[in-house]
């Protein structure tokens, strides 16, 4: 049930920066949300965080106590990829909404897992889809579904950042580097873009030299779809900040950049090209978090279903999963057909002023 005020109850999962500098201060820019619990293994994030916020800290062997306290509706998890399934399962068995960051699992039996025990019990599960909520984007695919290009047919996409060699995701592996934690957004954007699910995977990957990553940094996809149509994206962790896409039919082009990040200064927009005329579509800077938090919290309250549920973030996860193995293979991967989605509905989109972010609280286990 939610709090006194018709709040749904949040327990937050995860200390690192994506909880502190971007979900815990998102959830104040709503009106249906409120934190209430901070599950860290980090005590001196688990004090200053709580006295922030007025939360009641709890330790990662806690969770169960957590999960029976009565205190919280839902968790937002946001722990590394591996230990998604560790949290979301026992949350979702309790009857606990799970709000879980992407991508949802490192391999699909997690993900399969989840949905499962959200359909026995009940609980909702939303994968943190931040952009199915946002505004510019939302506005984009509605241009494509209503024909704004013609038929779509070759989605081209960068995403590059350059990461510290100190992250924990230049440690842990294919499912902790960029495939896994960048290319789930120009693969989400071409599959809502195109409504459809690839049915051919290949990659190529390099290794920069000198970066001391333990899986490639830099991998390039190429994606066929039905209807003969292609995407092509580069994602990396050792190349300057960029990220851009540029959406091809048989009509006109969409260009858009930024587009896949968020905070201060980032307003999505794009650039609409019919016969060889632009327009540009502009969309303020909204807070990402604070969308996906309200968007959840209401299909809570009013019971509905959440539009990025466990299927959807198995699709993307059933993909990272072929581009893992054509890296190693080195042979195209062939993936079954699958059922259309409904997909992104122009309802989901909320424009929330940017939360203001307190200083990051920065400590020996920057992970959590």
């Amino acid at each position: 049930m939610p709090d006194a005020q018709g709040k749904i109850r949040y327990a937050v999962v995860a200390g690192g920066w994506i909880s502190q500098g971007a979900f815990m201060p998102g959830v104040g820019q709503t009106d249906n949300s409120v934190m209430t619990a901070l599950v860290t293994g980090d005590p001196i994030k688990a004090q200053d965080l709580a006295d922030l916020y007025n939360l009641e800290p709890y330790r990662y062997e806690q969770f169960a106590q957590l999960l029976a306290s009565g205190t919280i509706d839902a968790v937002y998890i946001a722990t590394p990829n591996f230990r998604h399934l560790e949290f979301a399962l026992p949350a979702l068995e309790a009857g606990i909404h799970v709000l879980l960051e992407k991508p949802m699992a490192t391999s699909e039996a997690d993900c399969q897992a989840m949905i499962a025990a959200a359909e026995r019990s009940g609980a909702k599960l939303m994968v943190a889809y931040r952009l199915h909520c946002e505004p510019g984007t939302v506005e984009m695919v509605q241009q494509v579904r209503q024909g704004a290009i013609g038929e779509p047919r070759l989605f081209t996409a960068t995403f590059t950042q350059h990461t510290d060699p100190a992250n924990h995701r230049m440690k842990s592996g294919y499912w902790a580097g960029p495939a896994t934690d960048m290319g789930p957004y120009p693969l989400n954007a071409v599959r809502n873009l195109f409504g459809s699910e690839p049915l051919h995977v290949n990659a190529v990957a390099i290794h920069t030299p000198g970066r001391p990553i333990n899986t490639p940094d830099t991998v390039c996809v190429t994606l066929r779809f039905a209807e003969e149509r292609l995407a092509v994206f580069t994602v990396s962790y050792s190349l300057p900040g960029s990220q851009r896409f540029q959406l091809l039919g048989t009509q006109g082009e969409i260009q858009a950049s930024p587009c896949f990040g968020f905070g201060e200064g980032v307003a999505i927009g794009y650039h609409l090209i019919v016969d060889g005329k632009t327009t540009e579509h502009q969309h303020p800077v909204v807070d990402h978090f604070g969308g996906e938090t309200q968007y959840f919290s209401e299909c809570i309250l009013n019971d509905t279903h959440p539009e990025p549920d466990g299927d959807e973030g198995w699709r993307d996860v059933r993909v990272l999963a072929a581009i893992e193995r054509a890296l190693h293979t080195g042979k195209a991967q062939t993936l079954a057909p699958l059922p259309a989605r409904k997909g992104i509905q122009p309802s989901q989109a909320r424009s929330l002023p940017l939360a203001e972010v307190p200083p990051y609280i920065n400590t020996a286990e920057p992970n959590d």
